[in-house]
């Protein structure tokens, strides 16, 4: 997971350099597998403000831009279609390096000199736009510094999440376990959203007819948006952390997961029959379009999110065409729900379709933040789209989580790591996790792991967490204590050696052969007690009739062993065997 580092200021202080942020999280066991710069090398880039604007003598594509830079006008030659007097853009000046390998100089272009470039976003590294020019606020002053307009640099932090920590998959998580590493407080966004549109309950309504596949399902709706393109700052995280921007709506279920790891869906809620969800599976042969435009068949293992008559969304992983937010949408309804891990994982593997999503859900997420990110998207919606949004929202949760409380024994702890810590020194650290801890009699604690920590379940991993915040490096290095005691063979296995070392003196080589024979050879060559088929032990599952039989003498596979050496020209031979046999029990 990539996540930007002014981004995870927001939520917690770091006073640490981007280098020993990473050795540091590393070392909390969150692999740390590469740091990235952004806009380190914009010294030459500042804010213009574009004074006029003229069409280019010898192109029609082009413009002739005479662009204020705070100490001197230039002209600027320029091909973007959204050049306007009064604009403020970057412009690097002649001698900037761009991220994408351009080094800017004076030049001529179509007969007109340019002295500089105006920049898109991608240009410099920022987004992946690359519609027009940059468009700076109003009141920005020519001459700035780019760095300083955009809070920059900034650096781009790749972490390797594991299986078991789902809950690093967004940018708060991450920001919690710094704040549990540095000893700083987590700062979380506070949701503002104002709820004045009709009862929720008048406009929907949500079915679970498969609780263990969807144990929680919460939606929210809100009237009259405008879909617009989201402002730079939200592209330019969404860009960083590998997601594409598409507007401001389906946006902002994509902030709202990265930065706090629960997955959304926004559907076109005019588009829903009688506005309704229904979360059940599917049937064998049934098929559905996803957002891709792919057809895909499904099976009575799939999880799907219906409305009245149809599928609308594969649970968990994708959402479909025919419910997809698009230019008219006006009215929508967002989708905060907790799927089966098991059954996302599954449903993903079978349709061979891995998304952002389906990542979350697999590994699991926090049952308990789903209520909460779907009011978090809704204001953002409602910030950036504007609209009114639905009185309250519909939250099914059939069978609510019931938190699990852990033995913890803080002697044990000492004696497996080999540390001496104090209790209240555990007790900090379990805090710092946002665990609720409770003094036991007999010196033991009960600890009960936050929701987001489903990985937590046992006493053993509650020591780990000890020692991941105490430091690994610091833990003391012991030898294990060994206990010496003389020990004498038994006496079979004295004989076994004696005649071992005679057989040898004599010339003979020591062969092992297979256990498994066939009962011909059996028959032939006899077994304690002469030959009864009923003794045999049998081979259930034999790779050939040859193997089908435990061997009852050594002479079978002795007799093998001399015919292989004999085809080969070897007539001179003394071998020998010391081995089990196998007989049926009386």
């Amino acid at each position: 997971m990539k996540v930007s580092l002014n981004w995870l200021k927001e939520y917690v202080d770091i006073n640490i350099s981007p280098t020993a942020l990473c050795d540091a999280l590393t070392m909390a066991g969150l692999e740390v597998e590469g740091l990235e710069p952004v806009g380190d090398n914009l010294q030459y880039v500042v804010a213009g403000r574009i004074v006029r604007v003229d069409s280019h003598p010898d192109a029609d594509r082009l413009s002739l831009c005479l662009v204020d830079t705070g100490s001197e006008r230039v002209q600027v030659v320029c091909g973007a279609p959204n050049l306007h007097e009064g604009t403020m853009a970057p412009l690097a000046l002649p001698g900037a390096y761009l991220p994408i390998g351009t080094r800017v100089k004076e030049s001529e272009i179509r007969g007109q000199t340019s002295h500089g470039m105006l920049l898109a976003e991608d240009e410099l590294g920022l987004t992946d736009d690359h519609t027009g020019i940059m468009l700076l606020p109003d009141n920005t002053a020519p001459g700035t510094k780019m760095a300083a307009v955009l809070s920059l640099p900034d650096w781009i932090i790749d972490i390797s999440i594991t299986p078991n920590r789902g809950d690093c998959a967004c940018v708060i998580g991450i920001a919690r376990e710094i704040a549990a590493i540095t000893g700083e407080k987590l700062n979380v966004p506070a949701v503002e959203l104002d709820e004045t549109g009709p009862a929720i309950e008048t406009l929907s309504s949500v079915t679970i007819e498969d609780p263990v596949g969807c144990p929680r399902y919460a939606a929210g709706i809100l009237q009259e948006i405008e879909l617009r393109p989201s402002p730079f700052w939200m592209r330019y995280r969404l860009f960083q952390s590998g997601v594409r921007s598409i507007n401001n709506i389906v946006d902002i279920t994509n902030y709202v997961m990265m930065e706090m790891g629960q997955p959304l869906h926004a559907f076109d809620y005019n588009r829903l029959q009688e506005n309704r969800i229904v979360v059940k599976r599917a049937s064998d042969g049934d098929s559905f379009t996803t957002l891709d435009g792919q057809t895909r068949k499904l099976n009575s293992e799939s999880l799907m999110i219906c409305d009245a008559t149809r599928f609308v969304a594969v649970a968990g992983i994708m959402g479909g065409l025919n419910s997809e937010i698009f230019a008219g949408t006006r009215n929508v309804l967002v989708e905060s729900a907790f799927f089966d891990p098991i059954t996302i994982r599954r449903g993903a593997k079978r349709l061979g379709l891995s998304t952002e999503a389906s990542y979350r859900f697999e590994r699991g997420i926090d049952i308990e933040n789903v209520p909460r990110a779907l009011k978090r998207s809704l204001g953002l919606m409602q910030q950036l789209g504007g609209g009114k949004a639905a009185s309250g929202i519909i939250d099914a949760y059939p069978r609510p989580r019931i938190s699990s409380k852990i033995l913890f024994r803080p002697q044990r702890a000492n004696a497996f790591l080999g540390t001496d810590l104090s209790d209240e020194a555990m007790i900090g650290y379990f805090r710092s996790l946002h665990m609720d801890v409770a003094k036991k009699q007999k010196g033991s604690l009960q600890v009960t792991p936050p929701s987001f920590r489903i990985d937590i379940q046992r006493e053993v991993d509650l020591i780990e967490e000890v020692a991941r915040l105490y430091g690994y490096d610091n833990i003391p290095i012991s030898s294990p204590l060994i206990r010496l005691a003389e020990e004498r063979d038994a006496p079979e296995l004295v004989l076994r050696g004696r005649m071992r070392s005679l057989a040898s003196s004599f010339g003979f080589t020591e062969v092992i052969t297979y256990s498994f024979v066939s009962p011909e050879s059996v028959q032939i060559t006899g077994s304690p007690g002469g030959y009864q088929d009923e003794k045999l032990v049998r081979i259930m599952n034999p790779l050939s009739t040859d193997q089908s039989v435990m061997r009852t003498s050594l002479v079978p596979g002795l007799l093998t062993t001399l015919r292989s050496n004999i085809a080969h020209g070897e007539t001179s031979l003394r071998i020998f065997e010391w081995g089990k046999i196998f007989l049926q029990e009386e």
